[in-house]
């Protein structure tokens, strides 16, 4: 009979050893655990990269301006396109200072300037809040607005988590209604893509970081009462989306539901690569100072845009 024990790597098994020693909340208040995702992140997160350019901002919504934040490692550059940033927490946790090393880390990295978007959140803004300010900005930043002091050629969605899942609707809605320019790249970190209850969400239930309990408090605040494709990406068609990457992680209670979307852009005939991170736990992208292989996995994740953008060196 195979071991079912998952394998666990050297430096993940010292991580989750803190994490499950902490006592679970009394109770989960939105409030406290933003706070709470805000500290953690100060603990877990690699330093931020030097930036010539960070930039608080607001677009224009559906609901009022939205906050965005723009960096560039250069002070100015030829045109480009832009990678658009959605930070992961659920839909309901989680901003623009939750994720802005990352978002230090990607311009650097790729050479390219980075818009974060601080979409609306849940409970105060169920479900299509999100999704409906995560479009509005995308079509925005098409549009080379004169704040960014920058000419955009095309668009590059990316996120973790439910940042995954906004990613993949807001590439969707680019692909149906096109912009100025057009969708080149998305990313979808270990995203949330469907309602499934099965397979690695009960096998990872619990002690491995990210929880079912968790995933459930987040979605009896964000989903709507009746089913939207929008909700769930993996519902929505795969035809005629951009090139993709998908990468998931071993211990992650989501690793099933970016399995299914990488398999369904692949069949839909879209370029597509899938990366898993065997033996790492939800949301690694912002555990690279606690978790040095995450910070490698992260790595190959931005080789891998490089390489979707055409912009490996010769």
């Amino acid at each position: 009979m195979a071991d079912s024990t998952p394998f666990i790597r050297e430096d993940v098994q010292g991580f989750l050893a803190l994490v499950n020693s902490l006592p679970p909340p009394e109770a989960l208040i939105a409030e406290e655990q933003r706070a709470g995702y805000l500290a953690m992140k100060a603990m877990t997160e690699a330093d931020p990269r030097p930036m010539a350019v960070i930039k608080d901002l607001a677009c224009p919504g559906p609901a009022g301006d939205i906050p965005v934040r723009f960096y560039d490692v250069r002070e100015s550059r030829d045109p480009s396109p832009v990678i658009l940033f959605f930070h992961g927490g659920g839909f309901v946790i989680g901003d623009l200072d939750t994720h802005n090393s990352l978002c230090t880390e990607l311009s650097a990295e790729l050479d390219l300037p980075v818009l974060a978007v601080d979409y609306r959140l849940a409970p105060e803004h169920p479900f299509p809040a999100a999704p409906d300010d995560c479009e509005a900005a995308a079509r925005w930043l098409a549009a080379s607005p004169a704040e960014l002091e920058r000419q955009v050629t095309g668009i590059v969605t990316i996120g973790g988590s439910a940042g995954g899942n906004l990613a993949a609707v807001t590439a969707r809605a680019l692909c149906d209604k096109p912009a100025e320019v057009p969708m080149v790249l998305q990313v979808l970190l270990y995203p949330a893509t469907d309602e499934s209850q099965d397979g690695s969400m009960e096998r990872f239930a619990e002690g491995h970081f990210l929880t079912k309990l968790a995933m459930d408090w987040f979605y009896s605040l964000y989903l709507p009462k009746s089913g939207d494709p929008r909700a769930f990406p993996l519902h929505a068609s795969a035809e005629g989306m951009p090139p993709s990457i998908v990468a998931t992680a071993g211990l992650d209670p989501l690793q099933d539901q970016g399995r299914r979307m990488a398999a369904k852009l692949v069949e839909a005939g879209v370029d597509t690569c899938y990366l898993h991170m065997e033996g790492l736990t939800h949301d690694f992208s912002t555990t690279r100072k606690a978790l040095p292989s995450a910070a490698f996995e992260m790595g190959r994740v931005m080789a891998a845009m490089k390489l979707m953008l055409g912009k490996v060196s010769r």
